[in-house]
């Protein structure tokens, strides 16, 4: 399977205060992930995956019950944002399987990960379409990270050691996968996530929609009592 080609220069300009607060924030957070992980690019993505994956398992929540007080379609947003949060996890399982956490980053994960929830599902509750423009501005800089990572692994600073197994499996991609080739289809989620993010944002205010990345496509990975039968 050949990943997606990716557009890098991408980039949402911001419009408004909330666009601004938005953008802010992430730059805030991609200081504090320079500084913390510098180039360790496997360690980075633990962390920073575990953080990506709570925008859609909270925007779908709250979206489901919005709409079953509502008794509103939700025009396919809730599936959307699960897929997503489902996506995500899987790049933190694949990049836990490259980088062997540390247990100062385990613990750092949980507590990221609670902290931010937390944040955002108040951010969520007072401004959806702000909260949809984080998650696109961290995806710009998810793109332009694994982008960075690409480089590293071409350029000999970063092993290209064989995919993991759970990768292979859930991009469909041959058994002679390098980290390479996982580093692609990662980035063009990323991509994909961030156009569709901009893209609820725009729609919450009714501005244009623009053009979403193409996704990989994704196996469905059966539960393991399933498989068991």
């Amino acid at each position: 399977m050949t990943a997606p080609l990716v557009d890098t220069n991408v980039h949402h300009k911001p419009q408004g205060v909330s666009d601004r607060v938005a953008f802010g924030f992430v730059k805030l957070l991609r200081f504090c992930a320079d500084t913390f992980f510098a180039k360790r690019y496997g360690h980075r993505a633990v962390v920073l995956e575990t953080v990506a994956a709570v925008p859609g398992m909270v925007g779908a929540t709250l979206t489901h019950l919005k709409c079953l007080r509502r008794m509103c379609d939700d025009k396919g947003w809730i599936k959307t944002l699960m897929d997503e949060a489902e996506n995500e996890r899987m790049h933190l399982m694949t990049f836990i399987e490259v980088s062997k956490p540390t247990l100062f980053e385990r613990f750092v994960v949980v507590a990221v990960q609670w902290v931010f929830y937390l944040f955002f599902f108040g951010l969520y509750l007072v401004s959806a379409k702000t909260a949809h423009r984080v998650v696109g501005y961290f995806e710009e800089e998810a793109v332009i990270s694994y982008t960075h990572y690409l480089a590293e692994i071409d350029e000999g600073r970063s092993p290209n050691v064989p995919a993991p197994e759970i990768a292979k499996r859930y991009w469909g991609l041959p058994d002679t996968a390098t980290l390479r080739d996982v580093v692609l289809v990662v980035r063009a989620d990323e991509a994909h996530h961030r156009d569709v993010n901009h893209g609820f944002a725009n729609e919450m205010v009714g501005l244009p929609q623009t053009p979403v990345a193409p996704c990989p496509p994704h196996a469905q990975l059966e539960p393991t009592w399933k498989a068991a039968a």
